[in-house]
């Protein structure tokens, strides 16, 4: 006892800037993270959404994932896998220019300089990149590549022009994708975008809706992520039914209004049909004068329209307005009965066909709106409780039921009768997507060029393959226009080309790619990044893919983690690469806010630089508190206060190694048997936070109770993949000449960890539904059987399929279904 007193007393504190400089430069001199050449044997694809190098550097957020990501590589070199663990720099794109435009410098010019100044803040957290692997979204000799893909998707008819209608910025004066949004607005500036029409490209991601959708059930992903990408996709299986417009007095090229409805068994209940206000249908009737008589009514409502955004438009919480198309009326096919027309917001443009049929008694929208114009309500289907109070609605008019008031269908079901009477009324049965195709252009300078050129004969033609790439002229003056053309399109030199088809005059596509397109497939070049015959040799891309681990932030759910999806099964398609999928399992990373609890910014004044904690504490202590916080997918708020509790905790471990004993205790080889067990086990479900407690509690054990040299040399080991300098210092102080992270993770006696019991979590589809007492080392067969026989789990599992069972040994089983 009196040994650990003077241990507490006498607590030796390591330097840490010594010893982190002195190992970072002997793990580069040794090239201790070099990626294995040899393609056998298992493998692990460790994978961080790259980051674009900003000005500012980065922020104590930032490396949180990269921590994690590192620990993960460490763990799984230290298993005997070979490791590909690469950084690179997604840096074309709005973020890049518009910084450069700020401070009047050249994109290039700012990107390299903040690339310096990132990669040095990286390196001094002692990550394992293997910096041969790096790769530059602007390197020539890497976007040509990008243009390789471009004009492959070209060549497959799935890149092509159009000039519809598209998001516009006013503020960053270039089009955007629906997936560049934010609440109706620009997601890099917050301006109010327009809808504007203009020559862009467009990739056919639609072609591929249904095998993104399907082919996520492949996917060990979280089932928010996986649910927020159905959800953007938005499949629906319905039908297009037309109404006859009833005027003999219009002159229409199309008599004839379209809807589109998942719910074509409540037709007889249809008592409007309302468009959206964007609607040909509606240019054309306010193109003949008199065919409408409140026109100007309607065309102030069209054109206030114009100005609300999508997710507003959509908002299921807002009151709903609209606007009678007075003297238009059109036929219900199910009943011949005359309906009303009429446009409201709520009807988006490009959804379905954008044009519904209003059926006020079976559709709760449809109710209010009904209600608030005081239109007809014409109940179809009988519900169980029979209810037919049209004053207030009650949500089982939603429900099925058998049909009433619908003519030969009557006392029919109504979901199974669907399908005929879609076929009765003449209409035909189709599957709708949210999804729009991808807006692919922008109208600015610091983009990859579109490998296209324009000729007056020929048309549109691909550069030739050979000619890759085609390169970003240097210029001095790059700024926005504003006018829809790129400031490319201003150098003369560079856009006056020849055809490649016939040679004669031709001009260079003037619109550049948009920041998504870089980082659509990176991941594959970082397998071979200096290929300059192939996108990737086909062994390597064999051997390495898919990507074991991907880590990044949840907001690109519904942009890069589809956009890559995408592109992935493109190339899978033209025999590019061996996989259906990219990234087999992924995690999301939480924020790290403010310590005032908000997201941090030089606004509020709130960033903390990683430097000035590394400079403080060294990086194995940054590294091992930002793990320590809280749960990874978890927002939680920086401490400068508590941070000092896991520097105690290093100096703790340093000093014990000048109190090692010639035996121990076996409460501690039986602690450092569950320690081991534990931290193991954390590294498939990501809980660093628990294993760095669990690191916590038995080096308190060691202090007091005392340690062998052995059981500490297998602490540092487990130690490595969270504080690796100082682990390589004590590896080295224990007399090992090899490097800690080349060295075997420890293995345990099993049997000092059985019979003990612990509560095991299950779940369903990720939600915990119960839990169970029972032995931490219960067989995989044997737990799942004990789970299924819970009542609660059983009476949930009752008619559900189970696509997956994740098991974690000791914590829980997760039911998919």
């Amino acid at each position: 006892m009196m040994k650990g007193i003077y241990v507490i007393c006498h607590l030796m504190k390591y330097d840490h800037g010594l010893i982190d400089a002195k190992w970072q430069e002997k793990w580069a001199k040794e090239g201790a993270y070099k990626t294995s050449k040899e393609l056998k044997g298992p493998k692990y694809y460790i994978l961080d959404m790259f980051p674009y190098p900003s000005g500012t550097g980065l922020h104590v957020g930032h490396p949180k994932g990269y921590i994690a990501t590192d620990i993960v590589a460490r763990f799984a070199k230290m298993r005997g896998a070979s490791v590909l663990h690469p950084m690179g720099w997604d840096a074309f794109g709005l973020p890049a220019e518009n910084f450069a435009i700020k401070n009047k410098i050249h994109p290039r010019a700012a990107v390299e300089a903040n690339i310096v100044t990132y990669k040095r803040q990286l390196e001094s957290i002692g990550f394992s990149y293997d910096w041969d692997h790096e790769v530059n979204t602007t390197d020539p000799d890497y976007y040509r590549w990008t243009q390789w893909i471009f004009v492959q998707l070209w060549k497959k008819g799935l890149a092509y022009e159009s000039r519809e209608p598209i998001n516009w910025c006013p503020s960053c004066k270039t089009g955007l994708a629906n997936e560049d949004l934010e609440g109706g607005k620009c997601e890099r500036c917050g301006s109010d975008v327009e809808k504007k029409p203009m020559r862009q490209w467009v990739l056919k991601i639609t072609d591929y809706a249904d095998r993104l959708l399907e082919d996520l059930k492949l996917l060990d992903w979280p089932e928010s992520i996986k649910e927020s990408q159905r959800n953007w996709i938005g499949r629906s299986e319905g039908a297009e039914i037309q109404f006859k417009i009833k005027n003999d007095e219009l002159r229409m090229t199309n008599d004839r209004i379209t809807v589109f409805t998942t719910r074509p068994d409540t037709i007889f209940g249809a008592t409007y049909v309302v468009l959206a206000p964007e609607n040909e249908i509606v240019s054309e009737l306010l193109k003949q004068k008199g065919s409408i008589k409140n026109e100007s009514l309607v065309f102030e409502y069209v054109n206030a329209a114009k100005k609300m955004s999508e997710i507003d438009r959509s908002d299921a919480k807002k009151e709903k307005t609209g606007v009678n198309l007075e003297g238009v009326f059109v036929i219900n096919p199910a009943n011949g009965k005359k309906i009303s027309v009429w446009i409201a917001d709520y009807v988006l443009p490009d959804y379905g066909t954008g044009a519904v049929m209003g059926v006020p008694a079976h559709d709760k929208r449809d109710w209010d709106f009904a209600r608030k114009y005081k239109l007809s309500i014409v109940r179809v289907i009988s519900s169980n409780e029979n209810k037919s109070d049209f004053d207030n609605w009650h949500d089982d008019y939603l429900n099925s039921g058998k049909l009433i008031q619908s003519g030969s269908f009557d006392g029919q079901d109504s979901l199974s009768s669907k399908k005929a009477i879609t076929e009765f009324v003449g209409g035909k049965w189709v599957i709708k997507y949210k999804l729009r195709d991808w807006v692919f252009s922008r109208q600015r300078y610091w983009g990859e060029p579109i490998p296209i050129v324009h000729c007056q004969s020929c048309g549109a033609v691909a550069v030739p393959e050979a000619e890759l790439p085609v390169k970003l002229p240097d210029v001095d003056h790059y700024e926005p226009t504003g006018t829809g053309e790129s400031p490319l399109a201003a150098i003369e030199s560079w856009v006056n080309t020849s055809c490649p088809q016939c040679g004669g005059p031709g001009k260079r596509e003037t619109n550049t790619m948009p920041q998504w397109a870089g980082s659509s497939w990176y991941y594959l070049r970082f397998i071979d990044p200096r290929n300059t015959e192939a996108l990737v040799d086909p062994a390597k891309e064999k051997y390495w893919m898919k990507v074991d681990l991907y880590v990044g932030g949840a907001e690109h759910a519904t942009r890069h983690l589809i956009y890559a999806r995408f592109w992935h099964k493109f190339l899978h398609d033209l025999g590019a690469v061996s996989t259906i999928e990219p990234f087999l399992k992924l995690w999301s990373v939480g924020l790290i806010m403010g310590e005032d609890g908000r997201k941090m910014s030089k606004r509020f004044g709130n960033v903390v630089n990683p430097d000035d904690v590394i400079a403080e504490y060294g990086a194995d202590v940054f590294r091992m508190y930002e793990m320590f916080m809280g749960p990874f997918s978890d927002s939680i708020s920086w401490s400068t206060e508590k941070i000092k509790g896991v520097a105690r905790f290093l100096d703790k471990v340093y000093d014990l190694k000048d109190h090692l004993a010639d035996s121990e205790s076996p409460d501690v080889t039986r602690l450092l048997a569950k320690t081991i067990a534990k931290v193991t086990d954390d590294m498939d479900t990501f809980s660093f936070n628990t294993s760095v407690s669990a690191m916590m509690i038995f080096i308190n054990e060691a202090r007091e109770k005392g340690i062998s040299r052995s059981s500490f040399a297998k602490f540092v080991q487990i130690l490595c993949p969270f504080a690796p300098h100082l682990s390589e210092e004590l590896w080295s102080l224990l007399g090992h000449e090899d490097l800690v992270v080349l060295s075997s993770w420890p293995t345990f006696d099993p049997s000092m960890i059985q019979n003990e019991t612990g509560t095991w979590v299950i779940q369903i589809n990720s939600k915990v539904r119960a839990q169970i007492i029972a032995p931490i080392d219960t067989p995989l067969e044997e737990m799942l059987e004990m789970a299924k026989k819970d009542p609660k789990i059983m009476a949930l599992l009752e008619s559900k399929e189970i696509k997956k069972t994740i098991f974690v040994r000791g914590k829980l089983v997760n039911f998919v279904v």
